[in-house]
């Protein structure tokens, strides 16, 4: 395990080091914007990071806070604080406990198996998912890369006074109401503490206002005009030269993740130069000292009311951090243990809630970062917690001087790389297998977008489970149909059949025979990437009998696609034997069909097959 995990030292560290600079802001914005300040943001990266990389099951995942976690902790924090008082330290405890509970939930998760069911997401999913990732990525970093900030934008700022004193004055009776001195006859009492409201309060909430109207993908389009019309030439240029060395440097070597260079190049221009640029949030700095409170002052009658709570919590990092293992494995053609990276997020969440960190979940942005810079074992994600770490007790003055519009840069390349292009350029030549009146469509198209559009302008997490809704329903009507078409075929067993009696002995070890049966689709692929794991080194031919597979869909259409290109690559011919109708038009729409499968390797029978058999393959002993 050892050696395992420092196979790929120097990637890891490029990787790790990288991934946790990119987190430091993101962990630094999702503590504020949970309510409980950066430090708390800063110490769920810290310990989500280092402990879901050692014991979870997905190794190039890097873990930490992320929107969805953070938007669904800040309705609990801010409901508990409410309930007592608004006193933050008086509330610590019980919201700690809840994250320590979902933490605790998520490892039960892991132990009771729940996470390989994660792998019955179809490629459509999974792609509009991981193009939404690139758009939202792109759209979110327009205004860093312009140097525009909506909360110095005094004119757009001033638009939300108004509703910025509703909220005040609303905040206001909610307090006297809990104080029970709100009268509806009497508000002397709210008059007073009114007056007692100042232009900077109002100010204050405005640029909260103007922040959020302009955040996230809808409003990040929407602010794009002010955006241009308040440019700052320096940030622009910070970011666009970050852009091309990434991609200029991988020209010369890709021994050293660009991303790396360009953070360090760029900050070094900036801060060497003496330019006028805007920095990262500033670092906080001290050791994490664990709160015990969350045992000393334990009390169940507390707790029990925000049960489905943390239940919530878990069940949302648990499919957030599995979504993103499946996008690691997209990139690195690689496997992770779900129902072990489970545990793993669950021990990390548990560990960061002792020491005050809010929760998270396997971070898609922070994860494609590491790959896309070099990381490959479970190291990475642990130097990304260490890396944090050691910014938190020393070197955040320093890391404090990196320009924002540098890892708007990164995160640029970062958006456009992870696009599922092979998904998008699909588009065309999928088959159109709906029909609404006059018009057709693919349906696996139809998935795809609506995942895209929804995850990109709504919510991640509720766009997967629309679109895993669709893709069941679709298929269930497709295999009904199919299974009413073909109602005679009987479950075979895994032997030879009837017409290969007559297979020549001696080149048993030259030719592989496999029969597939059933459909080849998203929820097989799993067990059809084993078939490559048993064709023998000797194999010559290896010849795929299909008569019983009567359907394919697009995640088994790739499935089919690397196998025959792993083949390719080892010279190995591939054969079919009664290839049916939608599989073969499946094929033939992506080129599989005649690029990797010739016409002329296709056969109707076995009888035919075994001819060309004996005309071409010799027996090498």
């Amino acid at each position: 395990m050892v050696k395992g995990i420092f196979s790929n030292l120097k990637g890891d560290i490029f990787g790790g080091v990288t991934a946790g600079i990119v987190a430091l802001p993101l962990a630094l914005a999702f503590g504020v914007s949970s309510g409980l300040g950066p430090t708390a943001g800063l110490y769920g990266a810290i310990f989500i990071s280092f402990f879901a990389a050692l014991f979870g099951g997905t190794n190039t995942q890097i873990s930490g806070p992320t929107a969805p976690m953070t938007a669904v902790s800040m309705v609990v924090i801010a409901g508990i604080i409410a309930t007592n008082d608004g006193d933050i330290s008086k509330a610590l405890p019980v919201i700690l406990t809840i994250f320590l509970l979902s933490g605790l939930m998520q490892i039960g998760l892991g132990l009771l198996g729940l996470g390989k069911y994660i792998r019955y997401i179809p490629y459509p999913v999974v792609s509009g998912f991981m193009t939404a990732i690139g758009v939202i990525i792109l759209l979110t970093q327009i205004q860093p890369s312009l140097g525009y900030y909506p909360k110095e934008d005094m004119d757009f700022v001033s638009q939300f006074k108004p509703q910025a004193e509703e909220v005040i004055l609303e905040n206001i009776l909610k307090e006297e109401a809990e104080e029970g001195i709100l009268v509806l006859e009497d508000f002397k009492e709210t008059i007073e503490r009114s007056d007692e409201v100042t232009e900077e309060a109002i100010l204050k909430e405005s640029q909260t206002l103007a922040a959020k109207a302009a955040s996230g993908a809808l409003g990040s389009i929407k602010a794009i005009p002010r955006a241009v019309k308040h440019i700052n030439w320096i940030e622009l240029l910070l970011a666009l030269g970050t852009i091309f060395i990434i991609y200029g440097f991988k020209r010369i070597t890709k021994a050293i993740p660009s991303t790396l260079v360009a953070l360090l190049v760029m900050s070094g221009i900036a801060i060497g130069f003496g330019i006028q640029y805007r920095p990262i949030d500033e670092i906080p700095s001290g050791l994490p000292i664990p709160n015990l409170e969350i045992f000393t002052s334990f009390n169940l009658a507390s707790l029990t009311p925000y049960i489905f709570t943390a239940l919530t919590l878990a069940l949302l990092g648990a499919i957030d951090s599995l979504l993103t293992s499946v996008v690691a494995d997209n990139m690195t053609k690689t496997k992770h243990k779900p129902n072990k990276e489970l545990v793993g997020q669950g021990i990390g969440n548990s560990i960061a809630a002792i020491f005050g960190g809010i929760p998270g979940a396997g971070a898609t942005i922070r994860t494609v970062v590491n790959i896309t810079s070099g990381g490959k074992t479970k190291l990475s994600g642990m130097i990304a917690g260490v890396l944090l770490f050691i910014i938190l007790l020393g070197l955040g003055p320093i890391a404090s001087k990196i320009p924002a519009a540098v890892l708007a840069g990164i995160l640029i390349t970062v958006g456009i790389g992870v696009m599922d292009y092979k998904g998008l350029k699909a588009i065309p030549s999928l088959p159109k297998d709906v029909k609404i009146g006059p018009i057709k469509f693919s349906m696996e198209v139809v998935i795809m977008l609506t995942v895209l559009v929804l995850s990109t302008f709504w919510n991640l997490v509720y766009a997967v489970g629309i679109g895993l809704v669709i893709a069941s329903l679709m298929f269930m009507k497709k295999i009904g149909d199919l299974t009413a078409e073909r109602s005679d075929v009987k479950p075979l067993k895994e032997e030879a059949w009837d017409d290969e009696g007559d297979f020549p002995v001696n080149l048993k070890e030259e030719v592989f025979i496999k029969h597939l049966k059933g459909p080849l689709f998203f929820g097989s692929t799993s067990d059809f990437q084993q078939l490559y794991a048993q064709i023998p080194e000797t194999a010559e031919v290896v010849i795929l009998r299909l008569g019983r597979m009567q359907y394919m869909d697009q995640s088994g259409l790739y499935a089919m696609e690397d196998m025959l290109q792993d083949l390719r690559k080892k010279d190995v011919d591939v054969l079919f034997v009664d290839l049916l109708k939608q599989p073969r038009y499946m094929m033939e729409r992506i080129d599989i069909i005649p690029d990797f499968v010739p016409n002329e390797h296709i056969f109707d029978t076995f009888k035919d097959c075994l001819k060309w058999i004996k005309l071409n393959v010799k027996d090498r002993d």
